[in-house]
């Protein structure tokens, strides 16, 4: 024997359960819906990276490429450019010492010209004296030199001589 209560209680079991799988069934819906968002956003992120991967890397592939290559003409102009500024700077040096080194003889030679002429006429006479010397000097060096030119091609001359003389003298015997 059923009653009423029983019907009632065991409809509302049933509606309870009924009301239990609605909500357990929302829940899921609810689950699903967020995880097809999350399938989606991966999709999105996966197409993203895709298409980076077929098209994005290799333009940025050529970006690095011709970066590194303007990189290596930077640092081929930035050494050539070092090297003419040191040679340039060299120059300068150079020329600078021997400007300096003129500009010093030029000095040394006005002081001189100016200290001689404070001289007495005796002293003055010594000065002229010591530069025709130091002229003369330099004419007989350079006549030594010339003789000993001379001189060692001379001693050849006879050093062929003597040795055709032997040879000569060497034959007859």
């Amino acid at each position: 024997v059923v009653t009423r209560e029983d019907v009632e209680e065991s409809l509302k079991a049933i509606f309870q359960y009924v009301k239990d799988k609605e909500k357990l069934f929302e829940d899921l819906q609810a689950q699903i819906e967020d995880i097809q968002q999350k399938i989606s956003v991966k999709k999105c992120e996966r197409d993203y990276w895709l298409e980076y991967k077929n098209v994005g890397s290799k333009i940025h592939d050529e970006k690095i490429s011709s970066l590194e290559k303007d990189i290596k003409e930077v640092k081929d102009k930035l050494q050539r450019t070092t090297e003419y500024y040191r040679d340039a700077l060299n120059a300068v040096k150079e020329e600078n010492q021997s400007l300096f080194e003129r500009h010093m003889k030029l000095l040394s030679e006005q002081a001189l010209k100016s200290a001689v002429r404070y001289l007495d006429k005796h002293c003055h006479r010594e000065v002229q004296e010591n530069e025709w010397l130091k002229e003369e000097v330099t004419i007989y060096r350079k006549e030594v030199s010339d003789l000993k030119a001379s001189v060692q091609l001379l001693e050849e001359e006879n050093t062929s001589l003597v040795a055709k003389l032997i040879d000569i003298k060497l034959q007859n015997l």
